[in-house]
């Protein structure tokens, strides 16, 4: 069933539509930690969790630029999505593991070791 445009309208204007969305990102979030947990599987929390909140910050910064917040309501969402952002950029540069996660990263630990490219 398809809402009709009212209902679309009253979503968008209320944020309602960002709730529901964020949800979706926290299932998505508890599954993969879940997955790991049981499964032992071999990719890295922190990178995830890092991209998630960047993510659920830039959409609470949409929330809020939707329902009329103050504009510092909004750059502080941006400014917390960028220090995900850049949590995650740090972990990969200097922090985590270059297996298989992510074996273009160059290991700064260790200089003149060449970068591998991806093929």
């Amino acid at each position: 069933m398809i809402p009709d445009g009212a209902t679309m309208t009253a979503l968008f204007a209320s944020g309602r539509i960002i709730d529901a969305i964020l949800g979706l990102v926290a299932l998505e979030a508890a599954t993969l930690v879940a997955w790991r947990v049981h499964r032992g599987g071999r990719f890295a929390l922190t990178p995830l969790i890092c991209s998630l909140a960047s993510g659920a910050a830039l959409m609470l910064a949409v929330r809020a630029a939707l329902i009329g917040s103050d504009w510092t309501v909004v750059a502080l969402c941006l400014f917390a999505s960028l220090m995900a952002h850049l949590g995650e950029v740090a972990w990969r540069m200097f922090g985590g593991s270059r297996g298989a996660s992510d074996p273009a990263m160059p290991d700064l630990r260790q200089p003149g070791r060449p970068v591998t490219r991806r093929a």
